[in-house]
């Protein structure tokens, strides 16, 4: 079955970020326009390029906080015992970094999935259908494919969760290949960027058919109504500098939302504030929405609430929902100046008032790996 009825709805949510836990800390987070970089407590981080992050000191254990948004976005979707015994559940996540340490022969039998089956047992849901771990498009590609089972009606509704708590392994990682930034400030789009910072980002979604929702009095929040995923395996680490990949995941997107690029009322963007990431993203999005590059409002909140890594797509999808139904776009933080190879409209200064109709999130990873979704009102 194909149509209005198998519009993928998302009828619950729930996120921890750096600004605290829920959705509601998360705007309000957002809305001060206030970064949440602080200096890392987790551990010492005096032999690194820097020592801040976005971290929420009370969220140490990774799990427990899948747990709780997973079960809380359940919750807001209103699934009952047997909805959720239904609902499969996919997965990303970073792999716990003490199983990389561990003799070869004990690290095949820690697989990262038992983690995801063990939270699906927890929070009473089918079972664990997948686990993705391909760096900062894992959330994103997760969604895509619960879209598509549910669009394609080999299910009525997934659960999808992703997670990533700021570590030391990655954190010595990015510091070792000079991707952090120095200065302790994510600079996405802006002359005198110099680097990313990371954050902690925790999220899950329902999504099922509207006719799903319908059935049960399921109220939606948004409509993930178009995704696209495409590579250029241009470089190990840098996006091809025309932003092929990207362009063509972002083209995709469009034709399955059957939308025009004009119909696009912000682009929450990947945004690294690395100097290669955001010319090339700036290309892409100028390659495929045309002239109506120019009045697409764009930030990337990366700049706010830091890089979740394989919980990016995730937690930025929690942020277009939050555009979508307050009508208040999150700016570009700490914007130091124009960049001519980042020409965009960007948010800046203050969140900005709109009423955008349709967002568009993208995320980019290592390997030239590229996503976009757009995420509708209801």
């Amino acid at each position: 079955m194909t149509g209005p009825d198998r519009d993928v709805v998302i009828t619950g949510l729930d996120v921890v970020s750096a600004f605290g836990r829920g959705t509601d800390a998360l705007r309000q987070g957002l809305a001060t326009a206030r970064a949440a970089f602080a200096p890392v407590g987790r551990f010492a981080t005096d032999r690194y390029r820097t020592g801040v992050a976005a971290a929420l000191p009370e969220a140490t254990d990774l799990d427990e906080e899948l747990r709780r948004v997973v079960t809380g976005a359940c919750d807001q979707a209103g699934l009952s015992a047997a909805e959720r015994a239904e609902a499969p559940l996919l997965l990303g996540r970073h792999a716990d970094p003490a199983v990389a340490r561990r003799p070869l022969s004990a690290q095949g039998k820690t697989a990262i999935s038992d983690t995801a089956a063990h939270l699906a047992h927890g929070c009473g849901l089918r079972g664990a259908a997948r686990t993705y771990t391909n760096a900062c498009v894992a959330a994103s590609t997760a969604l895509s494919e619960a879209a598509v089972r549910i669009r394609g009606g080999r299910e009525d509704r997934v659960v999808v969760s992703a997670g990533y708590l700021v570590d030391e392994d990655n954190f010595a990682l990015f510091s070792a290949g000079r991707a952090l930034a120095p200065d302790g400030v994510l600079r996405s789009f802006s002359a005198g960027r110099r680097g990313l910072l990371l954050g902690d980002g925790v999220a899950a979604v329902v999504l099922e058919s509207r006719a799903g929702a319908a059935a049960r009095g399921a109220h939606p929040l948004a409509v993930l109504s178009g995704w696209g995923l495409a590579g250029d395996a241009y470089h190990v680490c840098q996006p091809h500098p025309e932003g092929l990949g990207m362009a063509r995941a972002i083209g995709a997107a469009l034709a399955k939302a059957g939308l025009e690029p004009g119909d696009i009322g912000y682009v929450n963007a990947h945004g690294t504030g690395t100097p290669h990431n955001d010319a090339a993203e700036t290309a892409a999005l100028r390659r495929a929405l045309g002239n109506a590059a120019d009045t697409t409002p764009v930030s990337s909140t990366k700049s706010l609430h830091g890089h979740a890594l394989e919980a990016s797509g995730m937690l930025e999808l929690a942020v277009s929902v939050l555009a979508l139904r307050h009508g208040e776009l999150p700016v570009n933080a700490g914007y130091a100046g124009p960049d001519d190879n980042c020409r965009l409209d960007l948010v800046l200064d203050e969140p900005r008032r709109a009423d955008p109709r349709h967002v568009l999130s993208l995320n980019a990873a290592f390997g030239g790996a590229n996503t976009a979704l757009v995420v509708s009102a209801p």
